[in-house]
C-alpha cells in the first residue's frame, strides 16, 4: 500500500513582515486545528519560516490571528512573534481591523422583495459545537454573541447574487450563518442551505482584503499607528468570479 504522503507547498504570500504575514489562503486549508483532510497552514509556515521566542524561551511558531472556515479563501493573517499576536489579537477585538469579502449567492426562489441593496444586518449567533454550525437570531441571550456585518448588493445574474461584505465582529461562521438567516445562501455552502456543492469542496466566499495596524510601530495607540493593507486575488478566476470582477469594477 503507498502511504506516501502528498506534499503541500505555502499558499503565495500577500505581505510579510518580522511581526506577521498574511497568506492569500486557498479552499481546503486551515488555519488552526487541521483534520486529516485539511492542509495545514501553521505547520507550512513553521517548515517555511521557522519559529521565534516567547518570554520563556520556548519556541513559537507562527499563530492564527483570526479564522478563516476551510473552504472559505482569501486574506489570513498570522502573528510571527507572541508580541505581535497579543497586539494583533486586541486590534480585532477593538474592530481596528478592517475585513471585506466577496460572496457570490443563490437568487432566493421569493425574490428580492424584503432585501434593501445595501444595509447592516445584526443577529446574535448560538454556536452549536456539536455540529460546528452557528445559528443568528434577532434575540438577544446570554449564551450568544451579537455579530454585525454591512452589505451591499452590487450586482445580480440570472441565478446568483453578488455581495461585498465588511465584517464587523468575528463569529464563528459569521457571515454563512447571518446570510442563511437572511435567506440567502452562499454558493457551494451545503451546510448552511445552498442547493448544490462545488466542485472543490469549497463555498464561494473570498476574504478579499485585511487592513490593520502595524505592529512594528513606535507610536503607542494603535489607532494613530499606519495601517497595512492586503488585497487578495481571486485564486482560480473562472467565469463567474470573472462576472463579479468586472461588476464590482463599475461601482
Amino acid at each position: 500500500m503507498n502511504t506516501t504522503k502528498k506534499a503541500y507547498t505555502l499558499p503565495p504570500v500577500l505581505y510579510e513582515s518580522p511581526a506577521c504575514i498574511v497568506l492569500n489562503k486557498g479552499c481546503g486549508e486551515a488555519m488552526e486545528g487541521a483534520s486529516e483532510s485539511a492542509v495545514d497552514l501553521p505547520a507550512l509556515l513553521k517548515e517555511s519560516y521557522g519559529t521565534s521566542l516567547n518570554r520563556d524561551g520556548k519556541p513559537f511558531p507562527p499563530t492564527a490571528v483570526h479564522r478563516l472556515d476551510v473552504p472559505v479563501t482569501g486574506c489570513a493573517l498570522f502573528a510571527r512573534t507572541p508580541q505581535a499576536l497579543a497586539f494583533l489579537n486586541d486590534c480585532f477585538a477593538q474592530a481596528l481591523a478592517r475585513k471585506i469579502y466577496w460572496a457570490i449567492v443563490e437568487k432566493p426562489e421569493q425574490g428580492l422583495s424584503s432585501l434593501a441593496s445595501q444595509g447592516e444586518l445584526v443577529h446574535w449567533i448560538a454556536v452549536d459545537s456539536r455540529h460546528n454550525k452557528s445559528y443568528a437570531h434577532l434575540e438577544e441571550r446570554s449564551d450568544r454573541k451579537q455579530a454585525v456585518l454591512r452589505y451591499r448588493i452590487i450586482g445580480e445574474g440570472e441565478h446568483y447574487l453578488f455581495m461585498e461584505i465588511e465584517l464587523i465582529t468575528g463569529r464563528h461562521h459569521q457571515i454563512r450563518a447571518q446570510l442563511a438567516a437572511m435567506g440567502l445562501h452562499i454558493k457551494g455552502d451545503l451546510k448552511y442551505g445552498s442547493r448544490r456543492s462545488e466542485k472543490n469542496g469549497g463555498i464561494r466566499l473570498h476574504a478579499r482584503s485585511l487592513a490593520f495596524p502595524d505592529p512594528l510601530s513606535d507610536e503607542d495607540d494603535p489607532v494613530k499607528r499606519p495601517y497595512i493593507q492586503v488585497v487578495a486575488p481571486i485564486i482560480q478566476p473562472d467565469r463567474l468570479w470573472q462576472d463579479f470582477e468586472r461588476v464590482i469594477s463599475r461601482f
